[in-house]
């Protein structure tokens, strides 16, 4: 079985163009905390290091940016995962990836929320409801429409 992290970016600041919008300072703190919950999560063997995919939009690269510090992986970027990119595409590519890795993408809305619906449900439309930079987290035996099992949704807010 393999799992995926789908991760929201942090809160942006209003700007245009959309690509180029940067993380607040509360957008920050939130990939921030995340990041740490990742790293202890890493440390107590609970979590594989990730392959880790992120928007070329600016915030969504800051907010992999962080994660890549924390956890000492790289950063790749795709360039088919920003806000209005088609989910079933993403779900083609993952089919490529290699099962036994632990593949995190950081992205936007309504990707993120489209793309976990239609990996668990089987279709899309309104999309699952995400918090800046919360973490879905899924397994499946085939990245395909309706396959994976949402394991744990986890936002900043729900940190200590």
């Amino acid at each position: 079985m393999s799992s995926l992290l789908i991760m929201r970016h942090g809160e942006a600041a209003p700007g245009f163009p959309d690509s180029q919008r940067v993380l607040t300072p509360q957008g920050e703190n939130e990939a921030a905390r995340m990041a740490r919950w990742l790293m202890t999560r890493r440390a107590k063997g609970e979590l594989a290091l990730p392959i880790l995919y992120a928007s070329p939009y600016a915030r969504a690269q800051q907010t992999a940016g962080i994660i890549a510090d924390a956890l000492g992986c790289p950063l790749n970027t795709l360039d088919f995962i920003t806000p209005e990119d088609d989910p079933a595409e993403v779900c083609d590519w993952l089919l490529s990836q290699p099962e036994s890795a632990l593949t995190m993408l950081v992205s936007h809305m309504p990707l993120v929320g489209n793309l976990t619906e239609l990996l668990v449900d089987g279709r899309f439309g309104q999309g699952l409801g995400f918090a800046t930079a919360g973490i879905a987290e899924l397994e499946a035996d085939v990245w395909a429409a309706g396959c994976a099992q949402l394991k744990r949704y986890t936002s900043p807010s729900q940190l200590a």
